[in-house]
């Protein structure tokens, strides 16, 4: 039975409720490129027969209860790209031929009980994207090879047991460089990280420029001087020479290795597999198998794209008409979301959900849910909306990373970058004193960032027609790390039926933001977008999402105590204050050819001085 399952190209067992063992005869299936086994209750060992999987691209056994220690054969699987093996129980040590994995991309092993070193031949993977460590019992320090892997953008190593310098060169990563919960590290530079003693700083080769190594920098630990009046000078000079002993052999070796490791990537060739689509339909084309097998009650189906036939199956031939590159699979769909778990939900309205979700390199996105009977019925129209919604691209945009259509679930999927910080509304409306208040400069930089956005949309480009949003409001804004303001649902209602798009509008109304003229005419116009970012600027100023005749009032007398946000305690410039509140009010002018287009409020924001 064995033998009809041998050219399988992927096994999906993720989240099958699946318990036992992982069985050494997995290793029979010489053709497999992806194995797919994590939320299950799975427990032993890894077999280190898994290592024969020589064609395997993708290993996925987290979220799992497996223990033991991580084989030393996995080295050898020169194909894989992608090892995920977090939260389960290993134990014992990183092994030292992991180093071999030349196209690894994504390592995860956080959230195990691993212990030792971080391997220095980590720092020979040169394709290394994601090494995430957190929350296990390593100690030692950071290798400095680490710190020189040209394609690294995540390295955490939150809650361990590190000690020691932390290479100078790892500030590049920024936010991607997760270091908390290890009281033994030090650097220069780092926020929230001690800043390096003496002690610490005895032998380090990779000093910023400027530090003077010589003179005691305050910490945690108290240095102890090297030379002090009254005391015998033969034991000091004695640790000195130790001292200076011991950091030439560091120097020495040190350069030694990074030598080696620098010849050592320049052997490695230059080109990386691409594995973005490594899961797309792509690679087999009709293949669907349900039997039984020696492993697991196996119910695999590959191939089938919704798009092949149609979303509803008249055959337009969408692949064609698509990009490619941004399509998912329902099963990483429902991989990332954990099967759509309510634990995972964001948000639900009448014609969609919104889900919180973790893709295969570990990045977070969200994903919204429609269900077809509330897209639109014309395939060509819904194509011609996935065309513009995957043509937008903008730094005050909201991205799509993808979509996924399903026949079989009714459903069609948009996958967009997660925002962190949630999104405007909730910081508005606060109480007074609230820490969460936005200060000034904050509110002066998400207005310029919302003004962008809208201009980009509307101005169109060669590929695409000037884009009316329709829904603009406060919630409609997310905010990102840094918060800057990330606009939603760009484009949204080109996939959308008209009976939905209409009862979408029910927030925007009920916060003021929706252009008078609409109730009159039923069409929405650049004009009507100008009219919701008013409201939004008006709000901003105030802290308030419902606005007041009075306030209103207040905003045209320029008698800014009755109307900007009190949480601001008086720290805000009334020249910039009284600039904003006049764009706000030319904007939500009640006559639409009053109100400047947005690309006049561009400018003006720009021109008239405003600091972010």
């Amino acid at each position: 039975m064995m033998g009809l399952f041998r050219c399988l190209l992927f096994l999906l067992l993720l989240g099958k409720g699946l318990s036992g063992s992982v069985s050494p005869a997995v290793a029979e299936l010489k053709c497999l490129s992806g194995l797919y086994l994590h939320y299950n209750s799975l427990t032993g060992e890894i077999p280190k027969e898994i290592s024969n999987l020589t064609e395997l691209t993708d290993l996925y056994l987290n979220m799992n209860n497996l223990s033991g220690s991580i084989p030393s054969e996995i080295g050898n699987m020169a194909s894989l790209q992608v090892l995920q093996l977090c939260c389960n129980q290993l134990t014992g040590n990183i092994p030292q031929r992991m180093g071999s994995l030349k196209k690894l991309s994504v390592l995860a092993l956080q959230h195990n009980k691993l212990t030792g070193e971080i391997p220095q031949s980590l720092g020979n993977l040169a394709t290394l994207t994601r090494l995430i460590l957190s929350f296990n019992l390593f100690t030692g320090t950071i290798p400095l090879q680490l710190a020189n892997l040209p394609q690294l953008q995540v390295l955490d190593v939150q809650n361990n047991s590190l000690t020691g310098f932390v290479p100078n060169g790892l500030k590049r990563l920024d936010r991607g460089f997760q270091y908390e919960n290890n009281r033994g590290l030090c650097g220069f530079g780092f926020a929230s990280m001690r800043v390096c003693n003496d002690f610490d700083r005895s032998g380090i080769t990779d000093l910023p420029f400027g530090v003077n190594t010589d003179k005691t920098v305050p910490g945690p630990q108290t240095a102890i001087p090297l030379t002090h009046s009254g005391q015998s000078r033969v034991p000091r000079m004695a640790l000195i020479a130790g001292i200076l002993t011991a950091a030439i052999v560091f120097i020495v070796t040190g350069t030694l290795t990074f030598y080696r490791f620098r010849r050592g990537k320049q052997k490695i060739g230059s080109t990386v597999d691409a594995s973005e689509s490594r899961l797309s339909t792509d690679h087999s084309k009709d293949v669907c198998s349900r039997s039984a097998s020696p492993l697991v009650s196996l119910e695999y189906c590959s191939g089938w794209d919704p798009l092949d036939d149609g979303i509803y199956g008249n055959g337009l031939g969408l692949p064609q008409q698509v990009p490619q590159g941004i399509r998912f699979t329902l099963e990483e769909v429902e991989s990332a979301t954990h099967y759509f778990s309510e634990a995972n939900l964001l948000g639900r309205s009448n014609f969609s959900s919104v889900y919180k979700g973790v893709l295969r390199d570990g990045s977070q996105v969200a994903i919204r849910s429609i269900n077809a009977t509330s897209c639109k019925s014309e395939e060509a129209d819904f194509v011609n909306g996935l065309n513009l919604l995957t043509s937008l691209r903008h730094e005050n945009l909201i991205q799509l990373r993808g979509f996924c259509c399903s026949k079989g679930r009714g459903e069609c999927f948009l996958v967009y970058d997660f925002a962190s910080k949630g999104n405007l509304s909730q910081y508005l409306e606060l109480e007074d004193g609230s820490s969460q208040s936005l200060d000034w400069p904050t509110r002066i930089s998400i207005t310029k960032g919302i003004a962008k956005g809208i201009g980009y949309l509307h101005s169109g480009e060669a590929n695409r027609p000037p884009v009316v949003h329709q829904n603009i409001s406060a919630e409609k804004i997310l905010l990102d790390q840094q918060l800057s303001p990330l606009i939603m649902d760009s484009g949204l209602p080109k996939l959308l039926a008209d009976d939905v798009i209409f009862s979408t509008l029910k927030t925007s109304a009920a916060m003021g933001c929706l252009a008078p003229e609409y109730i009159t005419t039923g069409r929405f116009t650049e004009k009507s977008d100008v009219y919701a970012f008013g409201v939004i600027v008006f709000q901003i100023l105030s802290g308030k999402l419902r606005l007041t005749s009075s306030m209103r009032f207040a905003a045209e007398s320029c008698n800014f105590g009755d109307f900007i946000d009190p949480n601001l305690l008086g720290n805000f410039t009334k020249p910039e204050a009284e600039k904003l509140t006049r764009i706000a009010l030319g904007c939500m002018a009640e006559v639409p050819e009053s109100r400047p287009s947005i690309l006049q409020v561009t400018e003006e924001l720009e021109n008239c001085g405003l600091r972010d």
